[in-house]
């Protein structure tokens, strides 16, 4: 290992001008951000934007070709061995052992991160019943549901009490009502001072996690800033209404153009249309009277705040992410599973 090169106190992760390209394809063009201590940093961005690419050089799980990282002041090319230990990293799919016990695969990787046998035992109860699987303790693996196995990885993550937990797409494929417990122990987690980065490809859940969020597109930052702050750009509110039927969905969506407050989103697979309006409750009259000359009848309209997912929809013109591939090295990338 090299002499540590320190970074000031006070930030968890710094990148700067990070550069990586696969070929003739450029993942990241030069990236900066900072995620500060006890805060999540969510990432987002459509398929190919950088935002694993990104993650693996920050697990060190992958050098970049120009640019730095640091993470707790250490470069995790130069002083990579000493940042794995300071890293809990969980992938896409769970990292466990159907042949082991929840309690077994726990003081397996606290053994694996050189804990000692009692302390690693004792780390395993705690974090079984922070992650309530108290009950199932002594079930293997393979009889746990996918909402289990999903809160062992993430306390298997935890068994070393790392400093930064790095989490690509925690909660696909799970219920709302797992996702839901997922989502109230990381956001205890940054509350009790863990840095958390976030890849997500559900924008509800940055919304309600993220202290900062990221907006990466074809490897350049689009945007960055609080959910609030991105919201921000469009206006502040937004008028959503619902068309009766399909058959009126053109109609109402002629009428909403004509009320000349900018142009709308439509979604007609929904039958929802949206408009930012900036002047609030005059632009809602406006798209009213429009409505009610045009004698389109619809089944609800409103004023709102706008979502991510439009902010999302605004700056890079894609959709969220469809379910991409796990994390490379991720499935056996812990705390303390050393990546080789």
């Amino acid at each position: 290992m090299s002499g540590l090169s320190h970074r000031p106190a006070g930030v968890a992760v710094e990148v700067r001008g990070l550069a990586k390209s696969f070929g003739a394809t450029r993942a990241l063009a030069g990236v900066d951000l900072d995620a500060e201590p006890g805060r999540v940093l969510a990432l987002l961005g459509p398929n190919g934007a950088g935002k694993t690419t990104l993650v693996r050089i920050i697990a060190t799980l992958l050098r970049p070709d120009g640019g730095s990282a640091h993470v707790g002041g250490l470069d995790v090319v130069a002083d990579g061995a000493a940042v794995r230990p300071l890293i809990g990293l969980t992938g896409q799919f769970a990292a466990i052992d159907d042949l082991l016990t929840g309690r077994e695969n726990l003081e397996m990787v606290g053994q694996l991160c050189q804990l000692r046998r009692a302390q690693a035992r004792r780390r395993a109860a705690g974090l079984l019943a922070q992650v309530s699987l108290e009950d199932a303790a002594d079930r293997l693996a393979r009889t746990y549901s996918g909402g289990m196995r999903r809160r062992l990885d993430l306390a298997a993550s935890l068994i070393a009490g790392p400093p930064l937990l790095v989490l690509d797409e925690p909660t696909t494929g799970l219920d709302p009502r797992t996702r839901a417990d997922l989502w109230t122990m990381i956001a205890n987690l940054a509350a009790d001072g863990t840095t958390v980065l976030l890849t997500t490809q559900y924008l509800e859940e940055a919304d309600r996690l993220a202290h900062r969020v990221v907006v990466l597109d074809r490897g350049n930052i689009a945007a960055e800033g609080t959910p609030a702050e991105l919201k921000a750009r469009l206006g502040g509110t937004v008028v959503e209404l619902h068309a009766r039927t399909p058959g009126s969905f053109s109609e109402a969506l002629a009428a909403v153009q004509m009320a000349g407050a900018g142009s709308p989103a439509a979604d007609p697979d929904r039958g929802r249309i949206t408009l930012p309006a900036s002047d609030g409750t005059r632009t809602l009259r406006a798209v009213l009277d429009q409505l009610d000359a045009a004698r389109v009848t619809v089944d609800d309209i409103g004023l709102r705040q706008p979502s991510l997912d439009e902010v999302f929809l605004d700056l890079t013109g894609k959709g969220a992410d469809a379910p991409g591939p796990a994390l490379a090295g991720s499935r056996g990338s812990h705390a303390g599973r050393r990546s080789r």
